[in-house]
């Protein structure tokens, strides 16, 4: 016997949340299969009931009226106390609230930032993109070290913390928590495929769809100059097309793009392209290698030299991990390749590495340089002075792989060329 109605939709994570509650604790609920959404729920009927216009609601059998995913998704485990799903105790249940609001309020709402400005319902702005993504990625370490000692968030067996995380996770995949962030975080990937795969919740999380690399904003074409046009005839009004998230968001023109700096500075007599030739098919070190070829070459006016380091070293695990980090950090630089050359490692061992190395870039500027990547302030730089023993100690350590910092050892390293 159905326990009322929910009122959502397919696409939506909580209202995955709350359905796959009710599957866990053998409850029903129906979902109205005429409802449209942006129609239905502005009616007065529905309004009527939930004034504020937004899904997912519930409309219980016993006259309660419930909005809001997670408090939805509570009262449904409250429904069915032998399911566990509330914890075995005040104390658990209590777990099982912090943890789903963290995920909600720290890695959820951050990618619905991110939709947002990357689809042109915002206005775009890049520190606003930088920002919700390091503060996803702050969260995501929290629950990766959470879940690398334990299966599941709240005791031994599944909570309503496990399901509804699941089902924000699983949205998250697939627009911002991509395959370079998903290598740092391999314990919440496998607890995200541990519960989606529960004989119970399969049908109601369906498959995961994991994107390779995470949604961005794309400037529109500049347009070209074109003929005066006869007055066209008005356009039939068009539906409202479903958007990933709650409610409906006005269209926002995104920003023209803007000519890159770069391509104004005075021309330059060195060459990137050929350092980077130099650097792949000559050694780093000795006479006639890599450096000794940079150095003749380099036009210091027209190029410079700075030293890059992650700021949240603390945070690393595993070495490979953070090897991967840095792949996706270059990964995320490919709109710079012409201005950019990058030797980057790991130093040190497992729970105990920094990541760290040098750049060679165009203009006296890094941040015109580096700022195309999301992630770019989770990095810290500072210019190398060659002049200074230590600074270029460091810089030709870092080209060469055999950097050493604070008696860690280099362990791998990447090059952006």
């Amino acid at each position: 016997m159905s326990i009322g109605t929910l009122y959502t939709i397919d696409y939506q994570p909580k209202g995955r949340g709350i359905r796959a509650a009710a599957a866990f604790g053998g409850l029903t609920v129906d979902i109205p299969s005429d409802y449209k959404h942006f129609e239905t729920n502005k009616e007065a009927p529905f309004l009527s009931k939930f004034p504020h216009g937004k899904i997912p609601a519930f409309d219980g059998k016993d006259g309660l009226k419930l909005f809001e995913g997670y408090p939805i998704a509570r009262y449904i485990a409250s429904l069915a106390p032998n399911s566990g799903l509330l914890g075995t105790s005040a104390g658990e249940a209590a777990q099982v609230d912090a943890w789903t609001h963290l995920v909600e309020s720290e890695i959820d709402s951050r990618t619905d930032v991110v939709n947002a400005i990357t689809s042109g319902r915002i206005a775009y702005s890049k520190p606003m993109h930088t920002a919700a993504l390091e503060l996803q990625a702050r969260a995501l370490n929290t629950l990766e070290k959470h879940l690398a000692a334990n299966t599941f968030f709240v005791g031994e067996r599944i909570t309503l913390a496990d399901l509804f995380i699941a089902a924000l996770i699983q949205r998250s995949v697939k627009l911002t928590i991509d395959a370079a962030v998903r290598a740092t975080i391999p314990n919440v990937i496998r607890h995200l495929e541990t519960i989606v795969n529960q004989p119970k919740l399969k049908e109601v999380y369906g498959p995961i769809e994991y994107i390779e690399k995470g949604i961005q904003f794309v400037p529109p074409k500049k347009e070209k100059e074109s003929k005066p046009a006869a007055a066209a005839a008005p356009k039939a009004e068009k539906k409202p097309k479903a958007k990933d998230d709650d409610e409906e968001e006005p269209d926002v023109p995104p920003e023209p793009k803007a000519k890159n700096p770069l391509d104004d500075l005075p021309k330059s007599s060195f060459n990137l392209e050929d350092w980077k030739r130099a650097y792949s098919n000559k050694d780093t070190r000795g006479a006639g290698g890599s450096l000794e070829w940079l150095y003749q070459n380099l036009d210091k006016e027209g190029f410079s030299l700075w030293r890059v380091d992650f700021k949240y070293n603390k945070e690393l695990t595993q070495t490979f991990m953070s090897s991967n980090q840095i792949t996706g950090f270059f990964n995320r630089l490919e709109a710079s390749r012409k201005y950019l050359f990058g030797s980057v490692g790991v130093l040190g061992k497992t729970n105990d590495s920094i990541i760290s190395g040098a750049l060679i870039l165009r203009g006296q500027d890094v941040e015109p340089v580096v700022n195309v990547a999301p992630d770019w302030e989770s990095y810290s730089y500072s210019r190398i002075d060659l002049n200074d023993a230590a600074q270029k100690e460091f810089f030709e350590g870092a080209l060469a792989w055999d950097l050493k910092v604070d008696g860690k050892e280099w362990v791998d390293g990447k090059n952006f060329k």
